[in-house]
């Protein structure tokens, strides 16, 4: 996948929906499997998007893990911010240029980025993007 998609708000179950407070418990949303997602049979990765709010600035925040398996490379088209915490993800951008983020560690992708998350990589992330969120990471 080089690319996120997104489709209309209609069909999404916003967070923000009144006021106040909300509390979203560890385990409260279900990862997806990203080895279907992405064609890539040996990857050992998941991920969950969920719609925050559908304003101006479209926001959707998720979470992100990753097991030591193989390299997939993804394309940011947008603003996010992942923030890890737990273990460590590694990526590389397109100079080959080597990150390794670890638990407490953020992350900050702009719009246009392509990186390769490696393979090497073994932890959880928390993220938030300005975007719609992906149908295929719901």
């Amino acid at each position: 996948m080089s690319k996120s998609t997104v489709t209309e708000t209609a069909n999404f179950d916003f967070l923000s929906k009144e006021p106040g407070v909300q509390l979203i418990k560890a385990g409260t949303y279900k990862k997806k499997e990203l080895n279907n997602v992405l064609g890539q049979p040996d990857l050992k990765s998941q991920i969950i998007d969920v719609p925050v709010c559908s304003k101006e600035k479209a926001l959707s925040m998720g979470y992100f893990s990753m097991q030591t398996s193989e390299d997939f490379k993804f394309t940011y088209t947008y603003l996010e911010i992942k923030v890890v915490i737990n273990g460590k993800i590694i990526i590389r951008d397109d100079s080959d240029k080597k990150y390794v983020a670890e638990a407490g560690d953020v992350l900050i992708f702009t719009p246009d980025t392509t990186v390769i998350f490696d393979g090497e990589s073994n932890g959880d992330a928390i993220y938030t993007g300005h975007r719609l969120p992906e149908t295929a990471f719901m």
